[in-house]
Formats: C-alpha cells, sequence, structure tokens
C-alpha cells in the first residue's frame, strides 16, 4: 500500500507530538473551524423563519429583496398560493435543505478536482460572503445562494478529514475524535442562537446577521491556520487508478450504509423541526416573561446542543459501562435509541398544547434537552459509521451523500411546517411523535442484517 493510500485510509496528518485532549494536532483546527461555522449557522438559522414571516415577507419590505417577485412565482407555480408562514417555511426548508444537498457534490470535487483543504477553504471564504450578505434584505436570494455552495465545499470534507486523522483499524479513537469535533459543532450551535438572538431583539435583525458573518470569518482564519497539519492524497492521485473499480462487496457496503442513512431521516424530520415551527410555536404560545425581560425566541435553540456538549461524557461513560456488562447497542441500537428520545420530545409540545392555554417554559425546554440527548445518538454515529465502514476511494462522496439524507429531512420540514395553520398544535407535534416512532421501530428491525454486513463486509 503506497503512502498516498494509507493517508486516504486515515493514518494521522503530521505533527503527531502535538495533541490535542490526546488526539491529533489537526483535531483541534477542524473542531474550532467547525465550531465558528456553526456559530454562524445555528445563530443565522435561530433568526431565519422568525425574521422572514415577521419582517422580510411583509408588504413594504419584501419588494426590496432582489428577484424575489421571480423567486415567489416560480415556488408557488409548484406547491400552490402559499401564506407568509407557509412560505417562510419553505424557504426554511429549502435553504437548510439544499445547505446539505450540495456536500455530495463537494466530495466528488474534492475527490476529482481540487482536494479536501481546497475546497474547504472556498467554501468558507463564500459562506462568510453569504452570510455578510444576509445583513442587507436587498442580497437576501444571493445570500442564502452562497452560503449553500459554500456549505456544499466544506461541510462533508471538513468531515472526512475528521476521519482521515486515525489509522483505519483505530475504531475508538475515531469515535473519540467525531464526539469532540461534535462538542465543537454543538458549542458554536450553542452560543450562536444566544448572541445572535439578543443582538436581533435588542439591536435589530441586521445586527444578528452581521455577527453570524463575522464569526464565519473567523472560522476561516482558523482553518487556515491548521491548513498544514492536515494531509490527503491529491486528485491528481484519485484520478490515477480511474479504472480501479468497486468490487461487489464494496457495493453491498454501499448499499448497507445508504439503508441506515435513510433510516436517520425520520429522526432528522423530528429533530430538525425545532429551528422552524417550533420557533413560531413557541414565540406564539409559551409563557416568554422572566422577571420582566422577555426571553428571546431564538435562545431555545442553543438548548439542545448545549445539552449534546454537556452530555457527552455522561453517555461515554453509560456506553462504556453497557460494553463491560455485554449490553452496549452497536451503532444502528444507538440511532434507533435516539429516534425514541425525538419522539418523547415532541410529544412534550404536543402535550404542553393539549393541557395548556399558555404553556409553562419548562415543556419547550424539555424538548430542546431530550433532542440534545438524541442527537448525540444518532448523528456522530452515523458519522463514524460512514468514516469505517465506506470504501476508501468515495468516502468523500459516501460523507456528502449521508448529508443528503439532511437535504431530504429539511425539505419535508419546511414542507410540513405548511400544515401548521390548518392543523392543531397537539396534532402537528403528535404527527412529528409518530414520524421519530416509525424510524426507531425501523431500525431495530434492520440493526442485525445490516450490521452484519457494515461490521464483516
Amino acid at each position: 500500500m503506497s503512502i498516498a493510500e494509507k493517508v486516504d485510509e486515515g493514518v494521522a496528518a503530521p505533527e503527531r507530538g502535538r495533541t490535542f485532549f490526546g488526539e491529533p494536532i489537526g483535531l483541534a483546527y477542524l473542531s474550532f473551524t467547525e465550531a465558528w461555522e456553526r456559530f454562524s449557522y445555528y445563530g443565522m438559522t435561530a433568526l431565519l423563519v422568525l425574521y422572514m414571516s415577521q419582517w422580510l415577507f411583509l408588504p413594504g419590505r419584501v419588494e426590496h429583496v432582489a428577484g424575489f417577485t421571480a423567486f415567489r412565482a416560480g415556488v408557488e407555480s409548484i406547491f400552490g398560493k402559499m401564506s407568509t408562514l407557509a412560505l417562510a417555511s419553505l424557504v426554511y426548508g429549502l435553504y437548510t435543505g439544499f445547505v446539505y444537498f450540495t456536500p455530495v457534490f463537494g466530495g466528488w470535487i474534492a475527490d476529482r478536482f481540487i482536494g479536501r483543504r481546497r475546497a474547504v477553504t472556498t467554501g468558507a471564504i463564500l459562506m462568510s460572503i453569504g452570510q455578510i450578505s444576509m445583513a442587507f434584505d436587498a442580497s437576501f436570494l444571493m445570500a442564502l445562494a452562497l452560503l449553500v455552495i459554500g456549505c456544499g465545499l466544506l461541510k462533508g470534507n471538513i468531515s472526512v478529514q475528521v476521519g482521515a486523522l486515525y489509522t483505519a483499524d483505530d475504531h475508538a479513537g475515531r469515535t473519540r475524535g467525531f464526539s469532540i469535533y461534535s462538542m465543537g459543532i454543538n458549542f458554536g450551535a450553542t452560543v450562536g442562537p444566544l448572541l445572535c438572538g439578543l443582538l436581533a431583539q435588542v439591536y435589530g435583525w441586521h445586527a444578528g446577521f452581521a455577527l453570524s458573518g463575522g464569526l464565519m470569518l473567523l472560522g476561516l482564519v482558523t482553518y487556515i491556520a491548521g491548513y498544514r497539519t492536515l494531509t490527503e492524497t491529491t486528485p491528481a492521485q484519485n484520478r490515477a487508478q480511474p479504472d480501479v473499480k468497486l468490487t461487489r462487496g464494496d457495493w453491498i457496503i454501499v448499499a448497507a450504509l445508504i439503508g441506515v442513512m435513510l433510516l436517520t431521516i425520520f429522526q432528522s424530520i423530528a429533530y430538525y423541526q425545532n429551528s422552524n415551527i417550533a420557533l413560531i410555536w413557541i414565540n406564539e404560545h409559551v409563557d416568554l416573561n422572566f422577571f420582566g425581560f422577555r426571553v428571546p425566541t431564538a435562545w431555545f435553540n442553543s438548548i439542545d446542543p448545549l445539552v449534546s456538549i454537556v452530555s457527552v461524557p455522561f453517555l461515554i461513560a453509560l456506553w462504556k459501562w453497557q460494553s463491560r456488562h455485554g449490553g452496549e447497542p452497536a451503532e444502528i441500537g444507538k440511532i434507533g435509541m435516539g429516534a425514541i428520545i425525538a419522539a418523547a420530545a415532541n410529544l412534550c409540545l404536543a402535550a404542553g398544547s393539549a393541557f395548556f392555554t399558555r404553556v409553562p417554559v419548562i415543556l419547550p425546554i424539555l424538548y430542546d434537552v431530550l433532542l440534545g440527548v438524541a442527537f448525540l445518538y444518532y448523528w456522530p454515529t452515523l458519522l463514524a459509521l460512514v468514516s469505517r465502514a465506506a470504501p476508501p476511494a468515495i468516502k468523500s462522496t459516501m460523507m456528502g451523500v449521508a448529508f443528503l439524507t439532511l437535504f431530504l429531512s429539511n425539505f419535508t420540514i419546511g414542507w410540513i411546517g405548511g400544515l401548521y395553520e390548518h392543523m392543531s398544535p397537539a396534532a402537528f407535534w403528535t404527527m412529528h411523535a409518530a414520524v421519530a416512532a416509525c424510524g426507531a421501530v425501523l431500525a431495530f428491525l434492520l440493526a442485525r442484517p445490516l450490521g452484519r454486513v457494515l461490521d464483516h463486509g
């Protein structure tokens, strides 16, 4: 096996003498890059549907958005006439969906043409421009387009770079690495809505978006600082073996991985609605007054990532204890457990809607707490599984396919959000709980056959 092939299999990057919590030093740069990028992303998305439905899409303002008349006409030619809230929900779903659709192309571009490091750098530059453009009403649609393209180049490739810090047989190290990396994600996701939401409430929407832009620039600087700690096979090396085909066994593994990815769509629908209609519901039905201060609705989007950070050591300890006693769930079992927890979270909002006129704040807090734990059970587990099991020649592409499930989930979330005005809130959240429960049942039913393929493929 050549040096290049060993790197692609997961040999750690240079500077092995320096470590980050005992892990390769490259993990520090990748984790902090992702932390700032997620700060920017979640800070912006915590404001997005509220900004659109309460400000930008209202008469007198929407006319200033460049290209919006043609955009709305195109959308309504497909989905029919839409209310302001339904249109805002759909735009949210389209944006957050395409953010996770483009990584499959970003992975292919990196594998075949420009390499992962250049792809991530280019993506961070485009995302910085996009976030800054969000501070202006006129450039709203252009900003979303730049963010979608930039995220496509950054998202899947940076995740592959985390896996590439470890040797192919270092399953435990890779899982630790992705857990630490996920803590960076959740740090950004926690702080972003808090600061951007506060700035938006005090100084206006555009101040919150401007902060998102500044933090994305910091992510770009962080990645450039760690550029030399990351190694990879070059696109020329990948293209040098065009006749090497995936074996039948490789294709079986790919099919099994896609099967696992499809299982996570159910939980993602139940999970990511918390940044869309859940914020609308909280704003309308929850008592947000706290000693004369109105709690910014966007702050609720900081709870689940904060819980995900705090829960990491406890879950790792739990899984180790379960392992010693022969009861640690396998990867697909953990995904199923996450779906059960997500179903319970949505039932909290259903109960609040059914039994209270003005919902106590504890229920949406509990909803987000449960979602934070559910996230750790399913998403880092999926990324680690793809990094471990995907054939080396298409790791970046398969990581992009994993993010493609979030495209399907978020597009569905945006469409489902349009039903909110036509259903009772209790029925709306019960529907989401049922979706997650279906994912859990399927995961437990398919865990054994899919696990056999991925463990012994």
